[in-house]
């Protein structure tokens, strides 16, 4: 089946079997391997990237339901070299280990401060808790995701 998709604001077609997961034709076709595949079952969140600005985990999805979609993976999100507000903050608050997680968390934390762009400790991590890490013990992350919020910054995933 042919799918027609915009990734980081670049046109993609290609035919694909009907059965491509669309974490697989974002890596495996479109080459931007920064999405991860870590369990194929939605529970870590490792491969959440933003369909028309919503998070969204991309092993969840066939790469044909994606057609005619805006996708924004975590490539997108800097603005050439500039990194994105949220990155900055990961970087800055020491938010990773073995970086796995990475992306997947950063989506999902760049879509939670643009549906609550003033959370408390608490809607972070009720906010998070689809995406797992098995590293960091969430401290870092949350912190990360409370100094990203401060910041006068628009933190929205560049849609």
């Amino acid at each position: 089946m042919e799918v027609s998709v915009e990734v980081n604001g670049v046109m993609h077609t290609h035919d694909v079997e009907p059965r491509t997961l669309l974490v697989h034709y974002i890596r495996e076709v479109v080459g931007l391997t920064g999405t991860n595949v870590g369990c194929d079952t939605s529970s870590c969140g490792a491969c959440t990237i933003h369909i028309n600005g919503e998070a969204a985990k991309s092993c969840t999805m066939l790469a044909v339901q994606a057609d005619g979609q805006k996708l924004t993976t975590i490539e997108g999100l800097a603005d050439g070299d500039q990194m994105h507000p949220m990155q900055t903050a990961f970087m800055e608050c020491h938010a990773l280990q073995c970086g796995y997680c990475t992306p997947g968390m950063v989506m999902a934390s760049v879509s939670l401060l643009d549906e609550n762009p003033n959370p408390t400790e608490a809607d972070v991590r009720e906010g998070l808790e689809g995406n797992l890490c098995r590293c960091t013990g969430y401290h870092n992350i949350v912190k990360a995701v409370l100094s990203a919020s401060e910041t006068a910054v628009t933190v929205g995933g560049g849609q």
